[in-house]
């Protein structure tokens, strides 16, 4: 039975990130980021080579869905809202309603949700990556979903102790 997990960068170290990926059940990870790099020092080993990398060293299969990327206008859509509520990317708990709006429209409602399905792994989980700690913060939770209520996957967060 194929399942999803979604997961961030924000929170974790290289290997707390592969730890919950495997302790997850997770042999196939879709990377939903527009721009595959994460600016800081801490968070380099998510930069899209190294960790390409890192999991292909824990058997872990990699795909990046550009497909499914916020565009940069929706992601400066969601900056604007933070600036306006004082928060950080880093620190956002909750999507702009117009960024959600956007965001399915744009991207979600065109793109073909059924045969990336049938793609997926049946014998393990398959994990929804972006940066966001928290996947209500992030379009990956979109995403997952819509994959729950239109294909009855199963869905579990893994989010950093």
């Amino acid at each position: 039975m194929r399942r999803i997990a979604t997961i961030g960068v924000y929170g974790f170290t290289a290997e707390a990130f592969v730890e919950r990926l495997t302790g997850g059940g997770v042999g196939l990870l879709l990377d939903l980021r527009q721009r595959r790099g994460v600016r800081g020092r801490e968070y380099s080993w998510a930069n899209s080579a190294r960790l390409q990398h890192t999991l292909a060293e824990a058997g872990i299969g990699y795909r990046h869905v550009k497909e499914l990327a916020p565009t940069t206008e929706l992601r400066h859509l969601q900056y604007r809202e933070d600036d306006r509520q004082g928060v950080g990317k880093r620190n956002r708990i909750a999507l702009a309603p117009g960024y959600v709006e956007g965001y399915t429209d744009e991207i979600l409602d065109p793109f073909d949700l059924r045969g990336l399905v049938a793609e997926l792994p049946v014998d393990a989980a398959t994990a929804l990556f972006c940066v966001e700690r928290d996947p209500e913060a992030c379009h990956r939770s979109l995403v997952a979903i819509r994959l729950r209520i239109e294909h009855g996957l199963s869905v579990t967060d893994l989010r950093p102790e």
